[in-house]
């Protein structure tokens, strides 16, 4: 997809219903406060989402040979603590050596920007149609219709994303709960997390505003999700994934655009599997399996068992020329602390520092696209030959199928 109307599609769903998605609630400052909490969140991104993440031209060939788009990894770092430091904050955290990049990331705290002058957001115009649950036909009430401007405006339809919230809230880290905050990657530096990285080993965490922060992880990035879709009679598309060994659950989401002659989206849809109105949120996030567990409970997330689920085939016919499709697979989750929690509940725990490892893969495809039988054909005639540029290269299709062949070198 054209990385302009991306940036278009994402600011007016942003507009319309950011002020729908309930942040996390700040991190309750008591008596038995840690110094510091760190988080690292380790994600494997396959499909087309590989190739934006480092995956470049290689991933692209994969897609073409129907390999599900190669890999890429991706890592978030972040670290709060209670303490201010003298001087310039400073902090980094050691890799064990098999990552194979750093060996030492810098936690960069963020630069508070001062507005330099008022912004006044455009209302955003057009509808969001919102469908969910898997089948080959919607369910009863769907879709759901929002008005962006509405929505903009404040007028949010009642309980709409209820269900996501029912979800318990961790502890997270933010700058804004925290009296010094440093994060990886940032504006000073986010180099590519390579392809083979392993996280195994010792990691430790030091700076001028933090106790050293130790753990070893026995938990290494998750496999990819190979996705694959197909057009049914019906419209609708049926999806199905390789199972991913340690996922405790998986979530679906898909959206369509149409846009005016100027670029500007007119109409969005939404689909989601869940068996409820349960859209983003926590589900675009890293879960933790006890989460998980609860939203695997209330048909929300899929549970791990389940590889397939079909798409409406309402969404194809409300949406717009391509239907960009997500597959979440949640997975496991290490803790770690000092000194150790006790054993027994009932003694008093004040850790000096807590930290968490998550894990999580993901993978983004275009529904009903053979990504294995692109580089194979095109959609001329029958009897009818597609005329080759001088270097012997088929001329790319228009579209999201050519800009995908043209990433991979198969065409001009």
């Amino acid at each position: 997809m054209d990385s302009h109307l991306k940036a278009r599609i994402a600011a007016t769903a942003a507009i319309a219903i950011g002020a729908a998605l309930v942040s996390a609630p700040a991190f309750t400052q008591g008596s038995n406060t840690p110094v510091a909490r760190y988080t690292l969140d380790a994600g494997t991104i396959s499909g087309m989402g590989a190739m934006g993440q480092g995956g470049g031209v290689s991933a692209a060939m994969a897609m073409m040979r129907g390999q599900g788009g190669g890999r890429a990894h991706e890592l978030v770092l972040r670290l709060g603590s209670t303490r201010s430091p003298t001087g310039s904050p400073a902090a980094t955290h050691t890799l064990p050596s098999g990552a194979r990049f750093g060996p030492t990331l810098p936690l960069v705290t963020p630069q508070q920007e001062g507005r330099s002058g008022e912004y006044s957001p455009q209302t955003p115009k057009g509808r969001l149609l919102l469908y969910w649950g898997c089948g080959e036909r919607a369910g009863p009430g769907q879709p759901v219709v929002i008005d962006f401007a509405k929505v903009a405006s404040g007028q949010v339809p009642p309980g709409l994303y209820a269900q996501p919230l029912a979800v318990a809230e961790e502890w997270r880290v933010q700058q804004a709960n925290s009296r010094t905050y440093g994060d990886w990657p940032n504006g000073t530096e986010a180099r590519p997390v390579p392809a083979n990285a392993s996280l195994l080993g010792a990691h430790k965490v030091s700076g001028n505003y933090t106790p050293d922060i130790g753990f070893t992880l026995d938990t290494d990035f998750m496999a990819p999700i190979a996705l694959r879709s197909e057009a049914l009679a019906s419209g609708a598309y049926a999806m199905n994934w390789n199972p991913v060994p340690d996922a405790t659950g998986y979530y679906a989401w898909a959206f369509s655009a149409k846009t005016t002659r100027g670029g500007e989206v007119a109409e969005m849809v939404w689909w989601a599997s869940s068996a409820s109105q349960a859209f983003g949120g926590p589900m675009w996030d890293w879960l933790s399996p006890a989460a998980v567990a609860r939203l695997i409970t209330a048909r929300t997330v899929m549970a791990p068992s389940q590889t397939q689920c079909t798409v409406p085939a309402e969404v194809k016919q409300a949406g717009g020329e391509v239907t960009m499709a997500s597959l979440y697979a949640y997975g496991p989750e290490r803790h770690f602390a000092y000194p150790p929690r006790p054993a027994n509940a009932k003694t008093p725990w004040n850790p000096e520092w807590i930290a968490r490892a998550r894990f999580r893969s993901m993978t983004m495809a275009m529904l009903g696209m053979d990504m294995g039988a692109m580089g194979a054909g095109d959609d001329t005639s029958a009897g009818q030959t597609r005329e080759a540029p001088a270097s012997g290269k088929p001329k790319c299709k228009k579209g999201l199928a050519g800009m995908a062949q043209r990433a991979a070198g198969l065409c001009e």
